[in-house]
């Protein structure tokens, strides 16, 4: 921009100056901007008047020194005159240049005004271009933030409307007369919007993610499942290569030191890929923006409705009569859970997750403990069982405390208790009932070997002395009840084998279930069926009883080895044992009562003629019947008893078949016996004896038919005083009852009556095969 233009109030000086230039030039640079001056403000006439004022002052100045100094005057005139003429020719020439410079001035004014207006929208133009250029830097800072949201990067956007305030819209606003204050207070009121829209855009993505992860969570749950499965076959490989570790259950250290080597991400996996890119993204945004406790609040909020949806509203998981509802539902609670245990690792800021884990837990074992109501297969329970196990497995190894799921097993060992009692109950019930108690027939050697390894039984012949066929003491029930009791003993402890922490539990339980099956169902329903009138049946019930006994004491050392290494120790003890024991005497008391009753049949059937007039020839029809129902039970129906059973029936036997005999003269109907009818009852006392001296271990069992042997001696004696000696009825008759002694002795006559008066009684002896 070019000098500017002094100018003059007074032109005066502005003339002196302009006329002691010393040079044309400096003349004329003196007056050019004096007549620009004065064409600009109008005032030429100022400027004449100052030039002929000072024409008028030099011409006085002239006339004085003219006065003074003539000669110089005159010359001077002379010289003034022709400078009169020059300012003469000048003035016109400066009229001429003043209207010369005038014209220019006016154009030159026209251009400069032009020029200042030309400058003036320059500047204005420069001055919004600027304010442009500035705003254009703004709305792209601003349609750049709207550009990386819409591309989903939100972090980048907040950072973008971050820098825009603090580069821009701070310093504009801070500046009210800046150009761009509207343009920034506007943007900058908008800016919380922009914000709550992206939170807003952020959450939309979070709650598509969470909607993802909880269509996913079964996945989830099912490959998590099938990895503590794989980690599970391992561990067993291993136990089986060294027994040491069989202590190592999964999930404890040493499992997951000799485990390490198989890394395995259930959450990034060719199967199945977890991005927690949209949670970080959205709690880096909300931590930006000072929201934490709210998004932690609205994602809480949304993960338990996502936990409600996972719980089915129906109350039935095993209307199929299978496990795949209960497992699917084990799956999405473990996926929700092991999403929700990650979530906490890689963003410790958003919540805590026990009050969900926790809930999940109740409600699974609620609906679950609902349902199994309408379960009545106990192998539907194992599997049930087999999958909470795998559950509690899996959580643990994510830190889970499984203690609520863990306890509820001890509901379900129970229903499976209950279910399997039941079961086999009524199997024990069928064997019982259909049994043909008879001795097993055995036809080859591997039915032999069969029974051996099913039934509780030692073989006292040697394996070559077996030939086939033969016939085991007991009845086919016994080795099918000893296959149910080991396959029930096997079933119960399969509920028990893994992940299971009540071993006092299941040990008792076992004990109380099986004992509660011999006495109430086995041993009982013997028992029921001792009031049978056959012998051979119940000679088979003792000795079923017996081996029953054996089965038990086995079956108590059987229970002793299974029993937990936690649980107390001490002996197991079955009341069956001493119960099966007990009724073994309640079977021989029905034995003696059976073989006593036939003989008292038998006895009664004796019908003696104690007046007989013949002597009898042979032993009566009833002691050979007798001797032979004895001697038939020995070889046949109680073959099978034990020696000392055997030995003990034929004591009682014999006891009581004598007291039975010595009652028949004692009777008071009997009055008169005379030497016939002592000879026939001595006749069958001798054969008696003659039957039980051929018996094994004769010598006790003779023992029996002294008192016998002995009466009917004295009855036979002639010389009855000395039944009165006590040293010779000591030595001779030392058995004889004393007071039934003298009573027979009084019954005895030494004469037989005429047979006329007796022909009658004979006659009715002999219709009866009597002699």
């Amino acid at each position: 921009m070019g000098r500017k233009a002094q100018t003059w109030d007074d032109y005066d000086s502005a003339v002196t100056e302009i006329i002691l230039a010393p040079s044309d030039p400096e003349f004329l640079d003196q007056l050019i901007p004096v007549l620009k001056d004065a064409t600009a403000s109008s005032r030429i006439g100022s400027l004449v008047q100052s030039l002929s004022q000072y024409a008028e002052d030099r011409e006085g100045d002239i006339e004085r020194i003219g006065l003074t100094k003539h000669e110089e005057f005159l010359g001077s005139v002379n010289q003034l005159q022709e400078v009169r003429e020059g300012t003469v020719v000048l003035t016109s020439e400066i009229l001429d240049l003043n209207q010369s410079i005038q014209a220019s001035t006016e154009v030159l004014a026209e251009q400069k005004q032009a020029l200042v207006n030309t400058r003036g929208v320059r500047q204005n133009i420069t001055e919004v271009s600027d304010t442009l250029e500035e705003s254009l830097k703004i709305l792209h800072a601003v349609n750049n933030a709207h550009d990386l949201v819409k591309k989903k990067k939100y972090y980048a956007a907040l950072k973008s409307l971050e820098d825009l305030q603090n580069e821009y819209l701070v310093p504009i606003i801070q500046n009210k007369y800046a150009a761009q204050y509207k343009l920034a207070d506007m943007i900058q009121k908008s800016i919380p919007a922009s914000q709550k829209a992206i939170s807003i855009d952020v959450m939309s993505d979070l709650k598509t993610w969470l909607f993802h992860i909880r269509e996913s969570s079964q996945f989830l749950g099912e490959v998590a499942f099938f990895h503590t499965q794989e980690r599970k076959a391992r561990q067993k490989e291993r136990v089986e290569g060294n027994e040491l570790l069989s202590r190592f259950k999964l999930n404890s250290a040493i499992e997951l030191v000799f485990d390490e080597n198989n890394e395995f991400d259930v959450l990034y996996n060719d199967e199945l890929q977890v991005d927690f890119t949209p949670l970080h993204e959205a709690l880096h945004i909300h931590d930006a923006l000072g929201q934490v406790d709210r998004f932690r609040a609205e994602y809480a909020a949304t993960r338990r409705q996502q936990k409600d949806l996972i719980i089915p509203s129906s109350d039935s998981l095993f209307s199929n009569d299978d496990d795949e509802s209960l497992k699917a539902l084990l799956e999405s609670v473990a996926g929700f859970a092991i999403l929700e245990k990650a979530t906490m690792q890689r963003a410790p800021l958003v919540r805590s997750t026990l009050d969900l884990w926790d809930s999940m837990c109740q409600a699974t074992i609620r609906i679950t403990s609902k349902s199994l109501d309408g379960v009545t297969n106990a192998e539907l329970l194992l599997k049930i069982k087999e999958d909470i196990a795998m559950f509690i497995q899996t959580m643990e190894a994510w830190g889970y405390s499984a203690s609520l799921v863990n306890n509820f097993q001890l509901v379900l060992f129970h229903k499976y208790a209950e279910l399997l009692q039941r079961r086999f109950g009524d199997d024990f019930q069928e064997i019982v009932s259909t049994d043909d108690y008879m001795p097993l027939p055995i036809t080859t050697r591997d039915e032999y070997d069969e029974v051996l390894r099913a039934a509780w039984f030692v073989d006292e012949r040697s394996p070559d002395e077996v030939t086939f066929p033969t016939v085991l003491p007991f009845s086919k029930m016994y080795p099918l009840c000893c296959i149910n009791i080991r396959n029930f003993a096997e079933q119960f402890l399969d509920f028990t084998r893994e992940n299971f922490d009540h071993p006092n539990i299941v040990d008792e339980t076992l004990r109380r279930t099986l004992d509660e099956l011999l006495t109430d169902i086995v041993c009982q329903s013997l028992v029921e069926r001792l009031n049978s009138q056959y012998l051979g049946q119940i000679v088979q019930i003792l000795t079923n009883l017996e081996h029953f006994e054996i089965a038990c004491q086995e079956l108590e050392k059987l229970l002793i080895r299974a029993r937990s290494s936690t649980s107390a120790g001490g002996p197991v003890t079955l009341r069956a044992t001493e119960l099966f024991k007990s009724h073994k005497k309640t079977a021989e008391k029905r034995i003696f009562e059976l073989v006593n009753s036939k003989i008292d049949d038998l006895v009664d059937t004796s019908d003696y003629d104690w007046t007989a007039t013949t002597r009898p020839t042979q032993p009566s029809s009833y002691m050979m019947t007798l001797t032979q129902f004895l001697e038939n039970n020995m070889i046949s129906t109680l073959l099978g008893l034990p020696r000392e059973i055997k030995e003990l029936i034929y004591f009682d036997a014999l006891s009581h078949a004598a007291n039975k005999i010595l009652a028949l003269p004692l009777s008071p109907d009997v009055k008169k016996i005379n030497p016939n009818g002592v000879a026939a009852m001595a006749l069958d006392v001798a054969h008696l004896t003659n039957f039980v001296s051929q018996l094994e271990n004769a010598f006790m069992l003779e023992q029996n038919l002294d008192e016998l042997q002995q009466t009917a001696a004295l009855m036979q004696c002639e010389n009855h005083e000395e039944f009165y000696d006590i040293s010779i009825r000591n030595k001779k008759y030392g058995r004889v009852d004393a007071m039934n002694g003298p009573i027979l002795l009084e019954k005895i006559t030494q004469t037989v009556e005429n047979p006329s008066r007796t022909a009658p009684l004979a006659n009715f002896g002999s219709r009866f095969g009597l002699r």
